[in-house]
């Protein structure tokens, strides 16, 4: 630590967290810096360690720091010692969430209009006679066509990235999906379910299709409620809450109703199609959000002291 003057400065060595070896030594940094801004430092002498790809720790096993974390707050002496690890090469969230959904929207296209070799070559670039056929094409394409849009206009990310490998590993996860739901939908030999499943006559399909459609239309104004969190341009954190929109008003019962539209959509999907993959997926779904909303509850219930008590994670009343 240097007094300059009437000015106080921080020295702050960065070394290897492997190898202990001295990568950096920062002169004259001051107090109020923020780990962010060390991260820039650092990048000038290494430039291929961008800030998104660096972690910086005051122990070598320890917990990463944040990025907002301020120099002087932080239990350093006087010269501060930090440990760097490379995190490989990142992706911002736009990007991530863009290569997961353009692939599902174009691998279950290719699978519909029977491009050849995903079926015996007769059926190259035939149609199903079955319309549940097209219509699940329809909603499948609306689905993430609606992701790919929202993902461009309506989400606000943080500068966070990920990592390229697990970019791959989720891109996998979707692209396999679909590809898997895509092949038995749209093989020739699919059988559809029946179209009259309900008394009356009344077509069980098209009620799935109404339930799915509600849920998209859900799911999207949720989505717009959490973009406006903090459009009056706010910093101060606040708890969603129900608007004028009846499709938030699931607010009142659950922390993540995106999440449980979403899961409502996929099992509409599942009815709809009566295809055991999608039943599979529309599982493994419901799981995964359920980790998700149950994670998101929590941190809503020890942030704010108010928060409804009669919030549920992700079904009402129940989960």
């Amino acid at each position: 630590m240097k007094h300059i003057g009437t000015f106080l400065f921080y020295q702050v060595e960065v070394l290897d967290a492997k190898t202990r070896e001295q990568l950096c030594f920062l002169d004259k940094v001051e107090p109020y810096s923020t780990i962010g801004d060390i991260k820039s430092h650092f990048y000038k002498s290494h430039p291929h360690w961008y800030p998104a790809r660096q972690a910086l720790k005051l122990d070598p096993k320890g917990k990463s720091l944040r990025d907002d974390d301020i120099l002087q707050n932080l239990p350093v002496g006087t010269t501060a010692t930090m440990y760097v690890r490379d995190l490989g090469p990142q992706l911002g969230w736009t990007m991530v969430f863009l290569a997961e959904y353009i692939g599902p929207l174009l691998t279950y296209l290719l699978f519909y209009f029977r491009v050849p070799f995903f079926y015996s070559l007769r059926y190259a670039f035939t149609s199903s006679r079955h319309p549940v056929v097209t219509l699940a094409c329809a909603c499948h394409t609306f689905h993430y066509a609606k992701r790919l849009i929202e993902t461009i206009f309506v989400h606000r990310f943080s500068h966070g990235t990920m990592p390229l490998r697990m970019i791959v590993r989720n891109c996998a996860y979707y692209w396999g999906f679909s590809a898997w739901l895509a092949y038995y939908i749209n093989h020739p030999l699919y059988t559809p379910p029946c179209n009259k499943l309900c008394a009356g006559h009344i077509c069980g399909t098209m009620k799935c299709l109404f339930v799915l459609q509600m849920c998209e239309l859900g799911n999207f104004s949720i989505h717009l409620a959490l973009n406006n969190l903090r459009g009056d341009g706010s910093r101060s954190r606040r708890y969603p809450k129900p608007t004028k929109n009846p499709f938030t008003w699931l607010f009142f019962f659950v922390s993540c109703p995106n999440y449980t539209y979403e899961v409502g959509v996929w099992v509409s999907f599942t009815i709809m199609t009566q295809c055991m993959p999608v039943a599979l997926y529309t599982l493994l779904i419901f799981i995964q959000m359920s980790i998700w909303a149950k994670g998101k509850h929590k941190a809503y219930s020890r942030e704010f002291k108010d928060y409804p008590g009669l919030r549920m994670a992700i079904i009402p009343l129940i989960l």
